[in-house]
Order: structure tokens, then C-alpha cells, then sequence
């Protein structure tokens, strides 16, 4: 068997949509077997004789639920990574706690697969216990920590990397995450973010703008003392005047 290719096991107790994911994830040229499961007792007695580079699971399983499941597989010597399909996002800060490497919302995409697959490759490069982090607890937390948000346009959940974020800006109720891929929606304040992703690059330049450092391109002077940060892409965000000597002093510019 090809080491460079992955091998799966499809997990869901509904035979036509683990048919279906089944043949979504064959194919895929990365992917080399895919084995499925009809439940949660099944998939462990599975996982447990066969090693498998992932596993994608559904939550909601009459047996042993993904949840159960998944805790279960995460104290295995050589776990398996883990991806979450389900109709329903109430187990998202469950998985994420688990460090799944995705999170997918029925129906799912062929997009959205590839993406899950690339996450497990990834992942897999890093060898045993290199899967990112995700969730928003201070236990833990790396740089690399995984963000659990909203994709407000197809109404499902994105892990995003922290490290790729670019700003962060008030949004109602919300906090809008822009990266170079898209805009996201993480329900907390602007404050509470300032605070914990500070001791990765993030501060506030602004009233409505916490920045994500690491990412500046260039600091560009404005008319009456304010500022501009721009980011990749040409995205900029506006530098409070009060906030501009620190932030030159940061930057060394």
C-alpha cells in the first residue's frame, strides 16, 4: 500500500449518506482505501484492529456517538485524525475540545472533503500528537491553535488558523476574522479576543480592530496623526491615533 496516500474509515449509522461520503472520499487521488463503519461499536472494533490516518464520523450514532467514539480513539497509542460530518453544529465545541482537524455540516461538499483532506495529511506530516489545537481555551493554546467560526454565507462551521488571521473587527454581537480566504463570524466580544490571542501578535489599533501583527506588510502615516496597517492583499485597517507611536515601536518602523 502506497505510505504517501491515506487510509480512511467512514463512520454513520445511515447507510445511503455513509455511501455517499464513502464515495466522495475514493475520489480523491490522496486517498488509497476507504473502509466503513455502520456505527460506533462497529468503527472501534475496526479502528481498533486496522490503523487508520483518519476517521470521519458522524455525531449523532444510536450505539456509541461520535462524541463517545472519538474519546474513546483519542487514547490509542497512535490516535487517528479526526473529522466530525453532521447535520447539526451542537457538537462543534465538543470535537474542537477533541482536536478534530475539521468539522463538516451535512450535505457535505466536495470542497469541503478536499479541504478535511488536506488537514489530515497535514497532520499527519507533523507525526504523533501533531495535529493542531483548536478551541478558544487558554490551556494549551498554541500558535498554531485552530478557530472554531462561523461562515455566515453557507451557514456552516470553518477551523481557521489562527496564525492566518489577518484582523479581527466588531460585528454586532460578533467578532468578524478575516484571512485570505474569506471572512468568518466567532461569537465573542473584541475585548475577550484582544485578551487571549495577545500573546500571539494580536493588539488592538483601534476602537473596532484588533490586528494580527505577524501579518503587516506596512504602517502608513495619515493626515492628523492616524494611520493605516496594511495586510496581504492590499486589506488595511485603521491605527488609532493614540495607538500609532506603540505600534511603530512594535514594529520598528
Amino acid at each position: 500500500m502506497n505510505s504517501g496516500r491515506l487510509t480512511i474509515l467512514a463512520v454513520d449509522d445511515e447507510q445511503t449518506q455513509l455511501e455517499d461520503l464513502a464515495r466522495l472520499l475514493r475520489g480523491f487521488p490522496s486517498v488509497e482505501d476507504v473502509e466503513c463503519a455502520d456505527g460506533g461499536q462497529d468503527a472501534l472494533v475496526k479502528a481498533s484492529g486496522q490503523r487508520f490516518d483518519a476517521i470521519f464520523l458522524d455525531v449523532r450514532m444510536p450505539d456509541l456517538d461520535g462524541l463517545k467514539l472519538a474519546r474513546v480513539l483519542k487514547r490509542f497509542s497512535n490516535p487517528p485524525q479526526l473529522v466530525f460530518v453532521s447535520a447539526y453544529d451542537t457538537a462543534a465545541v465538543d470535537a474542537f475540545e477533541l482536536r478534530a482537524v475539521d468539522y463538516l455540516r451535512k450535505p457535505v461538499s466536495r470542497r469541503r472533503v478536499e479541504e478535511s483532506l488536506e488537514r489530515v495529511a497535514a497532520a499527519r506530516e507533523q507525526g504523533p500528537g501533531g495535529n493542531r489545537e483548536v478551541g478558544g481555551g487558554a490551556r494549551g493554546a498554541s500558535e498554531e491553535e485552530m478557530v472554531a467560526a462561523l461562515n455566515s454565507r453557507y451557514g456552516s462551521i470553518r477551523l481557521v488558523s489562527r496564525s492566518e488571521i489577518f484582523y479581527a473587527q466588531a460585528h454586532g454581537d460578533f467578532v468578524r476574522i478575516v484571512t485570505g480566504e474569506g471572512r468568518y463570524l466567532l461569537r465573542a466580544t473584541l475585548a475577550e479576543i484582544e485578551q487571549r490571542w495577545a500573546p500571539f501578535g494580536f493588539v488592538r489599533v483601534h476602537r473596532g480592530f484588533v490586528a494580527n501583527l505577524k501579518q503587516a506588510v506596512e504602517l502608513r502615516p495619515l493626515l492628523g496623526g492616524t494611520a493605516e496597517l496594511v495586510l496581504p492583499g492590499e486589506q488595511t485597517v485603521p491605527v488609532a491615533r493614540r495607538h500609532v507611536a506603540a505600534l511603530r515601536e512594535r514594529l520598528g518602523v
